[in-house]
């Protein structure tokens, strides 16, 4: 009970970050290894947990996307299913104890960039109106895509920052794009991990459900938030939170 209590906290919490500002995976990730989940399957489960926030994140946004004429869509799908299969692959070549061991500075490196994502994304966006071209825009896609199939923490302000260096400006449709891009690479990496036997499948339905739920919401109550820096300032210190944690284990 009190394991299904947590997930749906963590689930709920993180789906909802996850559409309005990213770092969800600060919250799902150790809830799942706080519930006896080795970490690469941890990782692959808490993957497959935010895909359905990741979709319904995607759907409220589906106008934004829909409008958007800056982007390729096909282009962008083609690029997002590439990279999840990449990282997902490279993550099954990662020994067990490998993984462990870099987990602590992944979380480290997703913390990082969440906390200076706004200025990432607007050094990108500086970029972007400086018209870089589309190839190295599509390189550096490609490498988010992967590193979300690899491990998905920190994925969503690292696509926000490539599509402002691609040019987009309208945040409405970035994070629509963000979410069908997360959506469509955790798609093809959960597929991957399915197949590898790695997903803890009766943690992954709770969890998921929250995530999906928490998602919806998140989108919906985006639009409304006018000053993200204090929400932004609390993610961060859960990420410097559980780095800690993941380096004293």
């Amino acid at each position: 009970m009190l394991t299904t209590l947590v997930l749906i906290i963590a689930g709920l919490a993180a789906g909802a970050l996850n559409a309005v500002a990213g770092g969800g995976t600060f919250l799902s990730f150790p809830a799942l290894v706080w519930a006896g989940i080795p970490p690469i399957m941890a990782n692959a489960t808490a993957t497959l947990a935010a895909l359905p926030g990741y979709i319904s994140s995607a759907w409220a946004f589906r106008d934004d996307i829909h409008a958007s004429d800056s982007l390729p869509l096909l282009m962008v799908i083609a690029i997002a299913s590439l990279g999840g299969g990449l990282g997902a692959a490279l993550l099954l070549a990662t020994p067990g104890t490998v993984f462990e061991g870099i987990v602590p500075w992944l979380l480290a490196f997703a913390t990082v960039i969440f906390a200076l994502g706004p200025r990432i994304t607007a050094s990108m966006r500086r970029r972007g109106r400086a018209k870089t071209g589309l190839g190295a825009a599509t390189i550096v896609l490609l490498l988010v895509a992967t590193y979300g199939g690899y491990f998905n923490g920190g994925v969503g302000i690292l696509l926000l920052a490539a599509m402002g260096l691609i040019g987009l400006t309208n945040l409405n449709e970035m994070n629509g794009l963000k979410n069908l891009v997360s959506s469509i690479l955790s798609l093809v990496s959960v597929i991957v991990y399915i197949g590898a036997g790695l997903i803890a499948w009766q943690h992954a339905l709770v969890l998921g459900l929250a995530c999906a739920s928490g998602g919806y919401l998140g989108a919906t109550m985006s639009r409304r938030i006018r000053n993200p820096t204090l929400l932004r300032a609390f993610i961060t210190v859960v990420g410097i939170t559980m780095t800690i944690v993941f380096f004293l284990q």
